[in-house]
């Protein structure tokens, strides 16, 4: 564990004012908190910095005193780490806690221009005032989660701007040497198009401030989307694990060709169920993994099948998208399993409502009823890229459903599908109070992430507990990173290990 002395802390509550520095007790447990299974990571103290020379000025200090800092934007996203450094003593910078201002939205031009802490609940409450004309993607995760963080961490959601980073257009970072870049058009003085012209004149560098630690993002430009008049939702219920295949098959021609303009949802049965009921040991009992024909009660006590398949369309009418809704049912229907569910009937089960809201760009904490499947609370996110080819998907499936049933564990997965990939999201939920548990966790993340590897499909995020690791598995990329990493923070102060860069 690094140690910090006091002076580091002296100093920065001369530049900030002693307000903007916690080191007690209280603070480093909270920020040193987390969900993964290698346990938490406590930092040296807290920095509330208020503006971008605040961030400046803890730049300075850090580099003055050759301390590490760890920065983030909410630290909210559960599965990932939350708000706790990635290695233990460094000092957090809690960029959102006070930089948290919505500085603009354009009706017109339909963007809006934010700081780290603006949360989605936080947007959707401000287009509410404003009437709702226009509509922000969200995750299905906490509503209190930031958009910047979710976005620099390459997050997506649903609807048609499902892209957190390709709908941002232009940001502001403090550098590890304490300079201030301007992306896109904003690195021209007196810009009247920051937000607007993604890629200005020049190399492209917004993408370096993904999933890295070269800077501290201090504003984002965000593309905002006209709320439709309506917008409803369509759901399928297969019920049988193998249909999988099929349901992949299915789906890659009607994003191939745009005809569902959100992204399609393919969720396990317990992704659903998780959100509602939990681990059900008087039915097991006590033994772990789930038997699959308790899985398959559950599924009929919910209404549920092994696979729920979702997306939406959005119109000007009820008359406009009838047709639409008409063309997935007959086209999921030539399977000869695929239940449909009607948005309707939908609204009415919570389980599915959570896919309602996150189709309408509304914020949701429904789902994170899944963090209480198990007892104590553990996730842990694995996230590999799947091709959108059926029988892929049913070796991936099958890989999966081995690995986590060796470890314990269940398969809880959600898939949101594109026309050429999805995003393979596993939940992997574990009593975290249970140290032999953990363990296992641990075994079967690497255990998952050496097999998927070895079969060529690579992970996309890693929890704070496993980034190390996922960067090493990678040629010649680290070298880059390390290159660029010195250049732009020559004494290493910026979140060092972050994704596996130092």
């Amino acid at each position: 564990m690094t140690s910090i002395p006091d002076a580091v802390f002296d100093a920065l509550r001369r530049a900030l004012g002693s307000d903007a520095v916690d080191t007690s007790e209280a603070a480093i447990a909270r920020y040193g908190r987390n969900l993964l299974p290698s346990g938490d990571s406590r930092p040296s103290g807290v920095v509330y910095p208020a503006s971008t020379s605040d961030v400046q000025a803890i730049v300075r200090v850090a580099n003055e005193y050759r301390v590490p800092l760890y920065s983030f934007s909410t630290g909210e996203n559960q599965g990932m780490g939350m708000r706790s450094p990635v290695r233990p003593g460094q000092i957090v910078v809690d960029v959102g806690a006070r930089m948290n201002r919505i500085l603009e939205i354009d009706d017109t031009l339909c963007f809006a221009a934010i700081e780290p802490g603006v949360t989605y609940q936080q947007m959707y409450d401000e287009l509410g005032r404003r009437g709702h004309a226009l509509m922000m993607d969200t995750t299905s995760g906490p509503p209190e989660g930031g958009i910047v963080g979710n976005t620099l961490d390459k997050g997506a959601g649903y609807t048609p701007y499902f892209d957190h980073f390709g709908m941002s257009c232009g940001l502001e970072a403090v550098l590890g040497d304490g300079r201030i870049l301007r992306t896109a058009d904003g690195a021209s003085p007196g810009s009247q198009t920051w937000h607007l012209a993604k890629y200005g004149y020049g190399p492209f560098l917004d993408g370096l401030f993904l999933q890295s630690n070269f800077g501290i993002v201090t504003r984002l430009g965000i593309w905002l989307m006209p709320r439709p008049p309506v917008i409803r939702t369509f759901f399928f219920m297969f019920p049988n694990d193998e249909d999988f295949g099929e349901i992949i098959d299915l789906i890659r021609p009607l994003k191939l060709n745009n005809v569902v303009p959100s992204l399609i949802k393919v969720t396990s049965d317990l992704y659903g169920l998780g959100t509602e009921a939990t681990y059900p040991f008087n039915r097991t009992g006590g033994s772990i993994p789930l038997p699959d024909a308790v899985r398959r009660e559950l599924q009929y006590q919910y209404g549920m099948g092994a696979w729920c398949v979702s997306g939406s369309f959005y119109g000007a009418s009820e008359d406009v998208l009838r047709p639409l809704i008409e063309r997935m049912k007959a086209h999921f229907g030539q399977s000869g399993k695929a239940r449909y569910v009607s948005h309707d009937e939908a609204s009415d089960n919570p389980i599915l409502q959570i896919h309602i809201d996150t189709f309408s760009g509304r914020p949701t904490r429904k789902e994170l009823g899944l963090l209480n499947w198990r007892p104590g609370g553990g996730c842990c996110w694995f996230l590999p890229a799947m091709p959108m080819v059926g029988k892929i998907a049913n070796l991936q499936q099958a890989l999966s459903r081995r690995i986590l049933r060796e470890h314990g564990l269940e398969f809880i997965t959600e898939y949101v599908c594109g026309p050429r990939i999805s995003r393979a999201l596993h939940v992997i939920v574990f009593n975290r109070d249970d140290r032999s548990e953990c363990a296992r966790v641990i075994a079967c993340y690497r255990a998952l992430i050496a097999a998927y590897g070895e079969a060529g499909f690579p992970i996309s995020r890693a929890p704070l507990d496993f980034q190390e690791e996922a960067m090493a598995r990678l040629k010649t990329f680290p070298e880059v990173c390390a290159s660029i990493k010195h250049a732009l923070d020559p004494n290493g102060i910026l979140s060092p290990g972050r994704y596996g860069i130092d």
